[in-house]
C-alpha cells in the first residue's frame, strides 16, 4: 500500500468529511432532507461531451447509492454555457473557461475543474504500420489544408524511416461549439504563428478545410469510417473506438503519446497558479519531458445561488463524493484526477454556494 504523506492524509480526511463517508448519505441526497417527501432529487445538467464518459459513470454510481438522479445532456461546451446562462439547467459543463462577457451574464458563476483529459489526434491511415509522430507546426499545416497527402515531406521529417502512403488527407473537425475545439485550437495557436494569424482559437472557428461532425462521438465515428482521415477527440473516445493516436512533439521537444500519466504531468506545479481560487488556467503545451501537450481540465459551471436548497445540497454531496471517491473510475476511463491541492481548492469554492430566500450556506456533508 502506498504510504500517504501528512498533506495527503489531511486532504483524504477533508474529502472524506465532505463526501460524508463511504455509505452515509449527503445532506439533501435523501428526499426528506431535500424537501422531496421521500422521493428522489433530480438534477439537470448540460454541456461538454469531453467529460461525458466519466460524468455518466459518476452520476450513475452516485445515484445507485443515494436518492439523486442526474440528467446530463452532452451537447457541447457552447450549449452548456448557453443553458446555464438561460437558467434552464441546474449546472453546465465546459472544457473552455467562460469568457469575461459570458461570465458577466451569470455574475459570480463558479468554474470548477473536475478531472484532466487529453485531446488526442486520431487518424485512419490504411497501410501505415508504425505509430504516427507529429510536430505542432505540421499538425497546424494539415488542419490549414496546406499539407494534403500523407507522404508529404513535412510528415516524413517527423517520421524518419516510416513508409508513408501517398493517399489524400481528409480532415475531420467539430461542427458544434466545443470546448474540445477550444483546447485544440489553443494548442495550434501556441505552436503555429500561421494558425494563430489565419484562424485563431475558440469554441467555434472558421475551419479552412475539412468535414464537420457533432460531438467527440461524431468526430470519432467519422474518422473510424473514413480512410485517410485525421481528427481530434478526448482520449476516452479514442480508446473506446480503438482509434490510432499520434504522438505529439511537446514543449521539451519530445514526442509523447497521450496517456493518463502524460496528461497528469501537464498539471505539475499548477497548484501555485490557482492558489487564489481562479482555476481558468491553460494546461496546453505545458513544460516537462513526459508531458502530453494537448492536456486540459474540464469545468462544471455552477451558479453561486440556488433557489432550491434540496437540489443545492444534493449537488454538493454529488461533487464532494466524486472528488473524494471517483479517482479510480476516472483513471479506468482514461482521465487524470485533479492534483490534491487543486481538489481541496475546488471543495473550498463549492462551500461558498448559497441557497433559498435567506441565502443559506450550502455546506458539504458532515
Amino acid at each position: 500500500m502506498k504510504k500517504l504523506l501528512p498533506g495527503a492524509l489531511a486532504l483524504a480526511a477533508f474529502l472524506s468529511a465532505c463526501a460524508g463517508g463511504g455509505d452515509e448519505k449527503a445532506p439533501g441526497a435523501d428526499g426528506a432532507k431535500a424537501g422531496g417527501a421521500g422521493g428522489k432529487v433530480t438534477l439537470t445538467g448540460a454541456g461538454a461531451t469531453f467529460p461525458a464518459p466519466i460524468y455518466s459513470k459518476w452520476f450513475s454510481d452516485y445515484g445507485q447509492a443515494h436518492a439523486v438522479q442526474v440528467n446530463y445532456q452532452s451537447i457541447g461546451s457552447g450549449g452548456g454555457i448557453q443553458q446555464v446562462t438561460a437558467g434552464t439547467v441546474d449546472f453546465g459543463a465546459s472544457d473552455a473557461p467562460m469568457t469575461a462577457e459570458e461570465s458577466a451574464r451569470v455574475p459570480g458563476i463558479l468554474q470548477l475543474p473536475t478531472v484532466l483529459g487529453a485531446v488526442t489526434v486520431i487518424y485512419n491511415v490504411p497501410g501505415l504500420a508504425q505509430p504516427l509522430k507529429l510536430s505542432g507546426d505540421v499538425l497546424a499545416r494539415i488542419f490549414l489544408g496546406k499539407i494534403t497527402r500523407w507522404n508529404d515531406p513535412a510528415i516524413a521529417a517527423d517520421n524518419a524511416g516510416v513508409q508513408l502512403p501517398a493517399s489524400n488527407i481528409a480532415v475531420v473537425h467539430r461542427s458544434d461549439g466545443s470546448g474540445t475545439t477550444f483546447v485544440f485550437t489553443d494548442y495550434l495557436a501556441q505552436v503555429s504563428p500561421e494558425w494563430k494569424a489565419a484562424v485563431g482559437n475558440g469554441k467555434s472557428v472558421k475551419w479552412p478545410t475539412g468535414l464537420g461532425a457533432k460531438g467527440n462521438e461524431g468526430v470519432a465515428g467519422a474518422v473510424k469510417q473514413t480512410a485517410g482521415s485525421i481528427g481530434y477527440v478526448e482520449l476516452a473516445y479514442a480508446m473506446q473506438n480503438r482509434l490510432s493516436m499520434a504522438s505529439l512533439k511537446n514543449a521539451a521537444g519530445q514526442y509523447v503519446a497521450p496517456s493518463v500519466d502524460a496528461t497528469a504531468a501537464a498539471a505539475a506545479g499548477v497548484a501555485e497558479r490557482v492558489a487564489g481560487g481562479d482555476f481558468r488556467v491553460s494546461l496546453v503545451n505545458a513544460p516537462g519531458a513526459t508531458t502530453y501537450p494537448i492536456s486540459t481540465w474540464t469545468y462544471l459551471l455552477v451558479p453561486p445561488h440556488w433557489q432550491d436548497c434540496g437540489k443545492a445540497r444534493a449537488f454538493v454531496g454529488l461533487v464532494s463524493w466524486a472528488l473524494a471517491q471517483g479517482d479510480d473510475a476516472a483513471r479506468q476511463l482514461d482521465y487524470a484526477p485533479l492534483p490534491d491541492q487543486v481538489r481541496m481548492g475546488v471543495m473550498q469554492k463549492l462551500g461558498t454556494l448559497t441557497c433559498g430566500a435567506d441565502n443559506q450556506a450550502v455546506q458539504p456533508a458532515a
